[in-house]
Formats: C-alpha cells, sequence, structure tokens
C-alpha cells in the first residue's frame, strides 16, 4: 500500500438531539452531532403516525356531494333565466302583435 494517500481515521462520538450518542471511526473529526439517528427515526421505532384514513373517504364524498350541488344550482339559475327569456320572448311577441291589429293601416302612395 502507499503511505500518505489514505484518509485519518478518527475515534468519532456521535451525539443525537434525542441523546443518543454513537461510537463510530470517520474521517470527519472527532466528534459531531446529528438531527435524527436510528433511536429516535420512527422508521426504526415502529412509532409511524398512522394518517386518518377513513377521514379521507369522508372528505371525498363531502367534496364530491358538494360539487353535486353547485351544479344542481347553477343548471337551476339556467333553467330559470331560460324560462324568463322565453317568457320575454313570448310578451314582446304579443306586444308586436297587439300593436299590429291595432294600427291603421295607411295605404301606400300611388305613384302614377
Amino acid at each position: 500500500m502507499r503511505t500518505g494517500i489514505h484518509p485519518k481515521y478518527f475515534k468519532t462520538k456521535i451525539t443525537c438531539v434525542c441523546g443518543n450518542v454513537i461510537e463510530t471511526a470517520s474521517t470527519k473529526g472527532e466528534s459531531f452531532s446529528v438531527e435524527i439517528c436510528s433511536a429516535c427515526h420512527p422508521f426504526f421505532t415502529g412509532k409511524i403516525k398512522l394518517l386518518d384514513m377513513a377521514g379521507r373517504v369522508e372528505k371525498f364524498q363531502k367534496k364530491t356531494a358538494t360539487a353535486a350541488s353547485v351544479q344542481a344550482e347553477v343548471k337551476a339559475r339556467e333553467e330559470a333565466k331560460a324560462v324568463a327569456a322565453a317568457a320575454k320572448k313570448a310578451k314582446r311577441k304579443a306586444a308586436v302583435s297587439a300593436e299590429a291589429t291595432t294600427a291603421p293601416v295607411t295605404p301606400a302612395p300611388e305613384n302614377h
């Protein structure tokens, strides 16, 4: 082996924020700290927080029910507008026909 090409190993103490101390060898230095280790990580401890799976179904059902009610309201508004427009059109048509029957008919001037 060639000398001078290999890094120096130090006996290292790694300290976690949970208080766990791990002794190992490292080229980084003699001691340093980490935020999470195998003693406090949920994967290794088995204390995994599960999300509320049942709540997701109710949330989805509530969302679809809300969307369906909004669609029904929009459809009802559109139908009401269509009925109002048809009534207005019929009223105008009646007014035009009533005006045509009551207006005197003037004969067109004859050009000779």
